[in-house]
């Protein structure tokens, strides 16, 4: 029989392995691909590179709490309207910057003739994603 504080040992260095493995490969999804650099370059917030790298370390902090904390959502509606800002925003600006990263953007306005209106296309999906999680926190998870 292995005594408990093996199994525990064993359960944290598991854990620790497998927190590792996903930070790496979500460190290496924002490199390789440039997608904060990018950002940073279309927003032109070079001089932010420091709130940049402390939202990006502090939203993973925060990801991990809330995945294995028992939190209840019983708040007020302007905190779930402020959370779900949050969410849009920042997977809408994800989203935009993959895809200019990934040149989809360009090739889709040249397509449409709309060269001229890259921001306003891009915005556009910002805007939706913000939107749709304004709808899942308010309407959704309320």
């Amino acid at each position: 029989m292995i005594p408990s504080i093996l199994i525990n040992v064993i359960e944290i260095f598991i854990g620790f392995a497998g927190g590792l493995a996903v930070g790496c490969g979500f460190v290496a999804f924002l490199t390789v691909l440039g997608i904060i650099p990018r950002l940073i370059q279309l927003t032109k917030t070079l001089h932010l590179i420091k709130v940049y790298t402390g939202c990006v370390i502090l939203g993973t902090m925060m990801g991990s709490y809330l995945s294995f904390a028992n939190v209840s959502w019983n708040h007020p509606v302007i905190l779930l309207v402020l959370w779900g800002a949050f969410h849009g925003i920042f997977n809408g600006m994800l989203a935009a910057a993959l895809t200019e990263v990934l040149n989809v953007f360009p090739l889709l306005s040249k397509r449409i003739r709309l060269d001229n209106k890259l921001i306003t296309l891009m915005m556009a999906v910002v805007l939706g994603k913000i939107v749709g999680s304004l709808f899942q926190w308010i309407i959704l998870v309320r």
